[in-house]
């Protein structure tokens, strides 16, 4: 896990499909690595994934392998 003290100048992106609830994350994409947070909490933990871990999450969400509604 990424420390939340070093997250706090990253370039921070919510998607434009994201609930009105809240209920989303947010993405911080760098050369070195892509970095989420809730966007709920973003003083809370930060993941971050290489950037083909990242495309292999992706690719592995729109493919439906996670039970996850459309």
């Amino acid at each position: 896990m990424f420390p939340a003290s070093r997250s706090h100048g990253l370039p921070w992106r919510k998607s434009t499909r994201s609930a009105s609830n809240g209920a989303c994350v947010e993405v911080a994409k760098l050369p070195e690595a892509i970095y989420v947070r809730d966007s709920k909490d973003p003083s809370g933990p930060v993941l971050h994934f290489g950037h083909e871990a990242w495309r292999g999450l992706v690719r592995s969400i729109q493919a439906g392998e996670f039970g996850l509604p459309s």
